[in-house]
């Protein structure tokens, strides 16, 4: 069944809305006119990107629409719910309680969780960042339609037995972070969500970056998509409760994300020893550098691997009708932003697509995949 589209959505893809500065001389026009043939091709209802160079937005545009029923265009203000991009946000949160002395990463979780069980004794919150605990994933096994308290949500994973032995091996576990929701709460003792408007959405200016809320008015919000046999619907709903753990439930725009990629490259928010541990694949229990089937490691909260030789570090998201990805070419200064509103759509194919635009060094397949790391 072909997927069913209005005339205003073929409209706004050919009429994206913008924010531009060149990217590279020559590149803007070849920019949109992949995105608009990967939106196309990939039934994308509406997204926004960005490419920042060297801490300055240097392109940041939307295209097609960010809600469908109401004709609404995306825009480079559009808010897009993150995914599980907003790991490397809690990855953050965690580094700033390191850096201020009130946990380390070596810590065993067990000294701020004294609920936790036997079977956690030997994790630590290294482990937990870095996706080496043992955890399964909570959010394959509860009932995604029911309010859960931060403490039920730990009892539940407390109840799980674990996979393998802390540190022995690399398993992607949104319960691991959704822990470490729980433990900033409980050093920091407020919210991992308001520690982080305090701490980096306001200084940092990303005005429109908060834990998401379906109850709040919340401008330029938009709407989350799914395709059903090829028809296009609405998002799944989930429970509010699931919408506030710090295993990805946040709202931001492609210019919030823009400020949190110039914030990186400075010591504004971490030291420089700080923003290193993050960027550092992680090292086994028997001391081999973990590396995923396309060769990239991970950090804390990030993925860091390469594309046509080049250092990329990056991240995916994906919840609730939306997806999102962010990649950063260290080496060459750019990073591309890339936020969407349909579920399993491959932002990061787009992304490194558009890298390759702005640095033809870093050209990328433009064969439809979905992009590491998982989300």
């Amino acid at each position: 069944m072909q997927i069913l589209k209005s005339r205003a959505a073929t409209a706004a893809i050919a009429a994206p809305v913008l924010i531009l500065v060149a990217a590279r001389p020559g590149a803007g026009d070849a920019i949109d006119a992949f995105v608009a043939a990967e939106m196309s091709r990939q039934r994308i209802p509406g997204l926004s990107l960005a490419v920042v160079r060297r801490g300055v937005l240097a392109k940041a545009k939307g295209y097609g629409l960010a809600n469908v029923e109401l004709s609404v265009p995306a825009t480079p203000r559009t808010v897009y719910q993150s995914g599980s991009l907003g790991k490397q946000f809690t990855a953050a949160a965690v580094m700033m309680l390191v850096e201020k002395g009130a946990l380390s990463l070596e810590d065993r979780i067990g000294r701020f969780l004294p609920e936790a069980p036997e079977t956690w004794r030997d994790i630590t919150v290294r482990h937990l960042l870095t996706h080496t605990s043992g955890m399964g994933d909570y959010t394959e096994k509860i009932d995604l339609r029911r309010d859960y308290t931060p403490e039920e949500l730990l009892g539940f994973a407390a109840a799980q037995p674990l996979e393998f032995t802390p540190g022995e091996r690399w398993s992607y576990s949104n319960t691991g972070y959704m822990v470490l929701g729980i433990l900033i709460q409980r050093v920091a003792g407020q919210f991992y969500g308001d520690m982080l408007r305090d701490r980096v959405f306001k200084p940092l200016g990303m005005d429109t970056a908060r834990v998401i809320s379906e109850a709040d008015i919340v401008p330029n919000r938009a709407a989350g998509y799914r395709l059903v046999d090829g028809v296009l619907k609405n998002q799944d709903w989930v429970a509010p409760s699931l919408n506030t753990t710090a295993d990805g439930a946040l709202y931001f725009s492609v210019l919030d994300m823009a400020k949190w990629d110039a914030a990186l490259r400075t010591e504004r928010l971490l030291r420089r020893a700080s923003l290193e541990q993050i960027f550092t694949p992680v090292r086994l229990a028997d001391g081999s550098v973990y590396r995923g089937k396309d060769g990239a490691g991970y950090g804390f909260g990030w993925a860091i691997g390469e594309q046509a030789g080049h250092r990329r570090i990056e991240h995916g998201g994906s919840w609730q009708g939306f997806e999102s990805h962010i990649a950063r070419y260290v080496d060459d200064g750019v990073t591309v932003i890339v936020l969407a509103n349909l579920a399993d759509c491959d932002p990061g194919l787009i992304g490194h697509g558009v890298a390759g635009l702005v640095v033809p060094a870093l050209k990328a397949p433009v064969t439809s995949r979905r992009s590491e790391p998982p989300n």
